[in-house]
C-alpha cells in the first residue's frame, strides 16, 4: 500500500464508492468531517455511493440525511434510494419468495451458530436485516479469531456465503456481495457499466470484507485503521491514507477534489 500522497496521477472522475463502518464513520457514528466530505464530493457533480453490510433498517435514516445518491446494505442484497415524495425506494436482487425463503434457512444457521460457537451472539442490527445474518464480533462484544473462523466456517457448511467487516461476521444465501451490489447499483441508478468504466470510480473501505472490491478497483483505498486486518487480507488497497476512520474519508475526498479540479 503506497500512501495516498504518492497519488498525483489526475484521471476523470465519476464517483466514489464506500465502506460505512469505520470508513465513514468514527466510534459507531458519523463526523461532521466526514459528512462534509460527501457534500463536496456531491456538490463537485460525482455520486457518493456507501455500500455496506449493515441492514437496510438501519441503513434507512443515513440514506435520507446523507448527501448520497443510494446506500447499498446487506452486503449487496438490497438499496435504498430517494424517490420524488422524498422517502424512500428499496430495490432488491432477489424476488420476495427467494427472500422468504432464505429468511427462514438463516435463521436456523444463526441459531446454530449461537449454540456452537462459544460467546457468539447476532448482531444487535439483526431486526433490521431481510437478506442477511450477522454475528457481532468486535462492535459490542470480542470474539477471538478462532470462534470468528468456526461461524464463518459453520455458514459455508451450511451453503452461505460469509464475509468479516470490521464489527460483524456477515453470511447469506445469493451471488450477490459488495462487487456486485456495486455493479447492480450503478447500472439501476445511472444506466452505467461499472466494469467498463472502473478506472472512473474509487472504492474506499477498512477490512476483510473490502478485499474483492480492492482487488477489481484500480484505485481503492483503505483508511489507515486497515492496519489491523491487513495479516488477514489477500488483497490490499493500492494506497493508504494518514487519517483513520472518518478522518481518512475525508483525506481520501480532498485529495479526489484536488485531482479532479486539474
Amino acid at each position: 500500500m503506497a500512501p495516498l500522497g504518492q497519488w498525483s496521477s489526475p484521471f476523470p472522475l465519476v464517483g466514489v464508492l464506500t465502506d460505512i463502518d469505520d470508513t465513514l464513520t468514527t466510534d459507531g457514528a458519523i463526523t461532521q468531517d466526514a459528512l462534509d466530505a460527501m457534500l463536496a464530493l456531491k456538490q463537485a457533480g460525482l455520486s457518493v455511493v456507501p455500500i455496506t453490510g449493515r441492514p437496510v433498517g438501519w441503513s434507512e435514516p443515513f440514506a435520507l440525511a446523507w448527501p448520497v445518491d443510494a446506500i447499498v446494505a446487506e452486503n449487496g442484497a438490497v438499496a435504498l434510494r430517494r424517490n420524488a415524495k422524498g422517502g424512500l425506494d428499496r430495490l432488491y436482487q432477489q424476488d420476495a419468495p427467494a427472500r422468504s425463503a432464505n429468511f427462514a434457512r438463516m435463521q436456523q444457521v444463526l441459531a446454530e451458530i449461537e449454540a456452537a460457537v462459544p460467546g457468539a451472539r447476532r448482531a444487535t442490527d439483526s431486526p433490521g436485516r431481510e437478506t442477511d445474518i450477522a454475528i457481532d464480533h468486535s462492535e459490542f462484544t470480542h470474539l477471538p479469531q478462532a470462534a470468528i473462523d468456526q461461524a464463518v466456517a459453520l455458514m459455508h457448511a451450511a451453503g452461505m456465503n460469509a464475509t468479516v467487516s470490521s464489527i460483524h461476521i456477515n453470511g447469506w444465501f445469493g451471488a450477490h456481495n459488495k462487487l456486485e451490489g456495486a455493479r447492480w447499483i450503478v447500472r439501476e441508478l445511472f444506466g452505467r457499466d461499472l466494469d467498463a468504466e472502473l478506472e472512473h470510480w474509487v472504492y474506499i473501505g477498512d477490512s476483510t470484507n473490502d478485499q474483492l472490491m480492492f482487488a477489481h478497483f484500480p484505485h481503492s483505498v483503505g483508511v489507515a485503521n486497515i492496519a489491523r486486518f491487513v495479516p488477514q487480507l489477500q488483497h490490499l488497497p493500492r494506497y493508504v491514507t494518514q487519517g483513520e476512520r472518518g478522518a481518512g474519508f475525508a483525506e481520501l475526498a480532498q485529495s479526489l477534489l484536488a485531482i479532479n479540479d486539474r
